[in-house]
């Protein structure tokens, strides 16, 4: 198992960062006899849209943990090919849940975790495997109008539990034909197409790791299909964000972020993200507020302020949880810390994690549907990997990202695969050691990305003032 350390001289930080290690520990239950991190908050379950994701993130502090938040998604996968929602313990028992999809945050992560988990080839063909195996599902049961794009059917395949846009349709749904006369389902979805598009990517990656360049292309060009498809048929050019379709084919005018779980998943291409971010994220009317990224525009008519569990609009801790792996995708590392900062402060020094924060004032909204809240995991999990990237380490793949931002005095160690990790911050300058020996230095603000044995690769920026030009290696 691994280890992270970390010391801040803002005393705001250390504390978030010590109970929120303290907290997750919580969340670490027995899955008879496979240890798994749950949701938490209330959650006592793993779900498809958070867990293979939460676990990743997780894994440099248990990694028997992280590998099951992976394994147990691939090995109850029904023999159609669908992957259960959500997956719970019930009367001793490991019981598949199928009645949504409950979003579908587990392509990256789980590939992640063959890096991470130092796993073989058996990983990386199961993994392929449960991939293939969805999206043939996908394609074969939920385009029921046979207008080449994927539905959802109901609130919790998409995981926005009381969206006002899906207006009369189920929370949950287990038939395998779209409920009927409902107003608004069966949906033509920018996330479920983008379900398909991320199996497909993934697929493509594994195929090169394997050494498939054929395969890989194939997959790349199904890819391509689906996000020509959403491109055609959800894209709006003149208001520069997809838009879903209602069961009429009608355009859903709402505003939502799913915008920027596209970018999560890949589904949209450079120029389109980037008229997202400029024209509506960092709009202040929309995306952008005093606590940003509420789930729908705050200036659309859908958009409610509901402090328990409603994606209609206040700001979710899932969110800022995808976030990351979205701006990453897109080059937009600048607002990373920018948004880490803006949570840390919503949760402030009480240390209490809940699932939304109100856009407008940044409080949190400490009520769920189970009572008071607290030790919810995408919270925690967020505030862990913030910090990871402005003073930190992460490994993506086969490189090591080091970040440094801020004036504070910080110092950030990781233990993995027998190395030790450290970088230390005087708020002006940054240095890195592996196995206390030091491999480079660079001002505060820069993104230095390095292989496994700590030879720079490349520097990016976390701080626009940080001349990357002045990292230094040894």
């Amino acid at each position: 198992m691994g280890n992270v350390k970390f010391t801040s001289s803002d005393p705001l930080e250390s504390r978030l960062f010590q109970k929120a290690e303290e907290k997750s520990r919580l969340n670490l239950k027995d899955f008879a006899g496979r240890k798994v991190l749950i949701e938490g908050g209330g959650y006592e379950k793993i779900w498809l849209e958070t867990q293979p994701m939460g676990g990743e993130m997780y894994a440099m502090r248990d990694m028997e943990a992280a590998l099951n938040n992976q394994l147990l998604f691939m090995e109850c996968r029904r023999e159609d090919g669908r992957i259960p929602g959500s997956i719970a313990m019930i009367d001793g028992k490991i019981t598949p849940q199928f009645n949504k999809f409950q979003g579908f945050c587990f392509p990256d992560p789980a590939l992640n975790m063959y890096y991470l988990a130092e796993q073989g080839n058996d990983y990386l063909d199961q993994l392929y495997e449960t991939l293939r195996g969805f999206d043939e599902y996908l394609w074969k049961v939920r385009d029921s109008d046979g207008d080449g794009c994927l539905e959802t059917w109901c609130k919790y395949d998409t995981g926005e539990d009381h969206a006002m846009r899906y207006m009369d349709a189920p929370d949950g749904w287990e038939e395998e034909v779209p409920p009927e006369g409902c107003e608004a389902v069966p949906i033509a979805s920018m996330d479920i197409m983008s379900y398909s598009y991320a199996c497909r990517t993934v697929m493509g990656e594994i195929s090169r790791i394997r050494g498939r360049e054929e395969e890989a292309g194939k997959c790349a060009k199904r890819a391509d299909k689906v996000l020509d498809k959403m491109k055609s048929y959800l894209w709006d050019e003149a208001k520069g964000a997809y838009y879903d379709r209602d069961r009429n084919h009608n355009v859903m005018p709402v505003l939502t972020h799913n915008n920027l779980r596209c970018m999560y998943w890949g589904s949209i291409t450079q120029e389109m993200a980037d008229r997202f971010v400029k024209e509506h994220l960092l709009n202040p009317d929309e995306f952008w507020t005093k606590m940003p990224l509420p789930s729908v525009a705050v200036n659309d008519p859908l958009f409610r302020n509901v402090t328990t569990n409603n994606w209609s609009g206040q700001a979710e801790a899932l969110t800022y949880q995808r976030a990351i792996r979205a701006l990453e995708k897109y080059g937009y590392f600048t607002l990373i810390p920018v948004l880490g900062r803006k949570l840390f402060e919503a949760i402030g020094e009480k240390c209490v994690f809940v699932q939304q924060y109100d856009p407008f004032t940044g409080v949190p909204s400490a009520v769920s549907l189970e009572g008071e809240q607290d030790a919810y995991g995408p919270a925690m999990l967020s505030v862990l990997e913030y910090i990871s990237r402005m003073h930190g380490i992460h490994v993506e793949r086969k490189e090591i990202f080091w970040g440094s931002f801020g004036e504070a005095q910080t110092e950030f160690e990781q233990s993995w695969r027998g190395n030790t990790y450290r970088i230390v911050s005087s708020g002006k300058k940054a240095e890195a050691f592996l196995n206390g020996t030091k491999i480079f230095e660079a001002p505060a603000g820069s993104r230095i990305i390095t292989d496994y044995s700590g030879r720079v690769l490349r520097a990016e920026k976390y701080d626009e003032k940080a001349d990357a030009r002045e990292v230094r290696s040894f």
